[in-house]
């Protein structure tokens, strides 16, 4: 008889058996991880596979042959030979012991708990708690702390696992939370009882085992097994973050991340978490409305349709501009462009937010993938306060650098990142291209160069992305250009760009009429005097989600169309990869899908490919377009005054984020407010506190001053999204004491 053949242990692995089950493990790593692999479940409280094992909770002791006491899964190395057993009489009486340890002092609460229902403390205890318990003792009673509008606290609760400290200090890099006192009195919370900061706090909810750490906005809305999962994105910025939306009866009422190791791994943006809530703004668009003599009224459908397409009849061609906001997805994006070709016009792009579009820029997929950003060993960050543009592409960056990546910045504001920088450059706007040139990458082999909003949103955009391509090539970099919008790769796919005029230049030479999808005219242009003035002498079109004073102030008609989470749509993320979502939420009113309100306009037009029947008809026909971009050669940015350098408040990015009043009190909204280097604020005699009226060519803002040195000498910053600094978009700016 031959023999079995034998499967020989791979290199740097060793051989171990678990429950009866031989299997091979990586040197150094633990038991709970081969065990984890193996499909063998072994309870945990602290262990979690994205964070620093801590080995608190001892929940995970098991049973291991020749060490006289239980070990702990998560922190004993797996070696040569060893022999684990998980559900010996031995390691059952330890963890069932742990278990008696840690609901001594927890209240039981759970009929009331908001976590009921989805609790690791609650779903173990069944399986290894005892039904009495032994202890008479009063059980201690842990003071509540105020963590801010977006995180509830019952510390009472709280099992000392320390999983919101580890994240607090490794992925998210704010260090706000640790334990304080010692033994019985070990409580975790702030040290300096201020509300958590960073932008990333809802993961502490997710990784919380317990009820002691809870959504503050979904709170004692719901029980979990009322709610319905539907797979979906993150559409506030370019990542598309996965994540599950959990309705009743058709209403949102909370945002959880889903697993997706190539885009968000399990964490989630605090903006994509909670900006859910505003969706249910009161001035969202419900009804088609008309403009009949100056006053709105409620319409039909038939007689909205009826309107718009009157208006694009009687304004087609050259005549005729189409806005459309990045987010806008790619369904959507098809059909505007061929109603584009339909009319007859070039005049459409998605591009609203950017100045300087005289190179022809779009959209790019990055050059190297999120998780390889996570490999570099050399990153440079240009023209981006990163934490805010894209949270979790920051927390990768950060995970780089711990593997000793070095970052490098150009940027006309020192702004904060939690880990450190190797060399920083803070220059006006204008000598951003000049200080890319002087960065020093060593001997890097693996750099990479991210180009953000305040590069390319800004006047001297052209400039810096063409030196940004020229540092790329000498230092065999990847240029990485971060997508300004949700979905602009996606768009630009969908041929959402220009052959003739681009957004810039239809709003500065105006059009008899417009039509404006999903863009919150207030806010969402580069420049928004221009735009406002342009949009209110022309008819427009707007395909709208609210129903807000600055759309009623320029529209002719309102055509309420549904959000991302509504409707079913695909999106393109700034990897360039296709990525789908599912409604989640009901329509309000009578708002449709943006692609149906779109098809039913396009018919009544007679435009060539409208003729399908529902969203696979739809998908099916769709394609990639080429569009040779119109480029319009712009003069050098001229004037007197200080340079404007402009960046994105993280909650005031888009119409929805806007609304969400969770994030609109979170500690990093911090208003409009125009900030000054010490000696540009002498020279202008202005102090720190005072407010000081701002003017250029688009109007004048009148603004509170802070003053710091983290803004460079010569320049005034300012955030967009707010009413009050929607006009300092230009290169320069006058600036006087109030």
């Amino acid at each position: 008889m031959s023999a079995q053949p034998v499967t020989p242990t791979p290199p740097d692995h060793v051989s171990i058996e678990i429950d009866g089950v031989s299997m091979t493990a990586p040197k150094g790593s633990m038991i709970i991880h081969a065990a984890d692999k193996a499909g063998i479940p072994i309870p945990r409280f602290c262990y979690h596979d994205k964070l620093a094992i801590a080995a608190n909770c001892r929940m995970c002791l098991v049973d291991v042959e020749k060490m006289g006491k239980p070990a702990p899964a998560c922190a004993t190395p797996v070696m040569e030979g060893m022999q684990v057993r998980t559900r010996s009489d031995k390691a059952l009486k330890a963890q069932r012991n742990v278990m008696e340890f840690l609901l001594i002092n927890h209240p039981l609460d759970c009929p009331i708990c908001d976590q009921g229902g989805e609790c690791e403390l609650q779903d173990l205890s069944l399986g290894y708690g005892r039904s009495v318990s032994r202890f008479s003792e009063r059980k201690r009673v842990v003071a509540d702390e105020d963590l801010g509008p977006l995180v509830a606290t019952d510390m009472t609760r709280c099992i000392q696992c320390t999983r919101c400290v580890r994240f607090t200090a490794e992925i998210a890099g704010t260090y706000e939370l640790g334990g304080m006192l010692r033994g019985e009195n070990l409580q975790i919370g702030t040290y300096d009882g201020k509300p958590l900061s960073t932008e990333l706090s809802g993961n502490v909810i997710d990784v919380c085992p317990v009820g002691a750490l809870t959504n503050k906005v979904f709170r004692f809305r719901a029980r979990p097994w009322e709610l319905i999962a539907r797979e979906s994105l993150g559409y506030h910025d370019a990542m598309g973050s996965n994540l599950f939306l959990h309705a009743r009866r058709g209403d949102i009422l909370r945002t959880v991340p889903r697993d997706n190791e190539a885009v968000n791994e399990c964490w989630l943006s605090d903006r994509d978490r909670y900006s859910h809530q505003g969706l249910y703004a009161e001035d969202r668009a419900t009804q088609p409305l008309i403009k009949d003599g100056g006053e709105w009224r409620p319409a039909t459908w038939d007689e909205a349709f009826a309107r718009a397409a009157q208006i694009l009849r009687d304004n087609g061609a050259d005549e005729l501009g189409i806005l459309v906001h990045p987010s806008t997805s790619n369904e959507e994006g098809a059909l505007l462009a061929r109603l584009a070709e339909a009319l007859g016009t070039g005049n459409i792009d998605h591009r609203i937010s950017q100045l300087d579009l005289s190179d022809g820029a779009v959209a790019e997929p990055f050059a190297r993938s999120l998780a390889d950003i996570g490999k570099a060993d050399a990153i440079v960050i240009v023209g981006s306060q990163l934490r805010f543009e894209l949270p979790l592409l920051h927390a990768r960056v950060r995970k780089a650098v711990q593997s000793g990546a070095k970052v490098h910045v150009v940027s006309p504001i020192d702004f904060d990142f939690t880990f450190d920088i190797a060399s920083k450059q803070i220059v006006p706007p204008s000598q951003m291209a000049d200080a890319l040139a002087r960065v020093d990458l060593g001997e890097a082999s693996n750099a990479v160069i991210l180009i953000g909003a305040v590069a390319e949103a800004g006047p001297h955009a052209s400039a810096i992305r063409a030196a940004a391509t020229r540092f790329a090539a000498g230092k065999g970099a990847a240029l990485c250009r971060i997508p300004q919008g949700a979905n602009a790769i996606g768009l630009t796919r969908a041929g959402v760009l220009p052959a003739s005029r681009d957004a810039r230049q239809m709003l500065r030479e105006g059009r008899s009429a417009y039509v404006l999808y999903g863009v919150e005219p207030g806010l969402d242009f580069a420049e928004q005097g221009q735009a406002m003035q342009a949009l209110a002498s022309a008819q427009v079109v707007a395909f709208s989600h609210f129903a807000c004073a600055s759309t009623r102030a320029v529209a002719d008609v309102i055509l309420p169309i549904g959000l991302l989470p509504e409707i079913d749509a695909t999106l393109t993320n700034l990897e360039g990869h296709e990525q789908r979502a599912v409604a989640g939420g009901k329509l309000p009113g009578q708002a449709q899908p943006g692609w149906r309100v779109l098809r039913a306009l396009g018919g009544m037009l007679d435009a060539a490919g409208f003729t399908f029947t529902d969203l696979p008809g739809l998908r099916d026909s769709l394609q990639p377009r080429e569009v040779s971009v119109a480029r319009h050669a712009l003069p050098a940015p001229a004037g007197k005054g200080l340079e404007v350098a402009v960046s994105q408040a993280i909650y005031r990015t888009d119409g929805v984020v806007r609304r969400a009043a969770a994030l609109q009190a979170h500690p990093l909204t911090l208003g409009a407010r125009a900030v000054m280097h010490p000696d540009t604020a002498r020279q202008a005699g202005i102090t720190d506190g005072a407010v000081a009226k701002i003017r250029n060519d688009n109007g004048t803002a009148t603004l509170p001053v802070a003053i710091t040195d983290k803004v460079a000498e010569g320049c005034v910053w300012v955030e967009s999204g707010y009413g009050a600094t929607a006009a300092l978009s230009s290169a320069r700016v006058e600036v006087e004491s109030a």
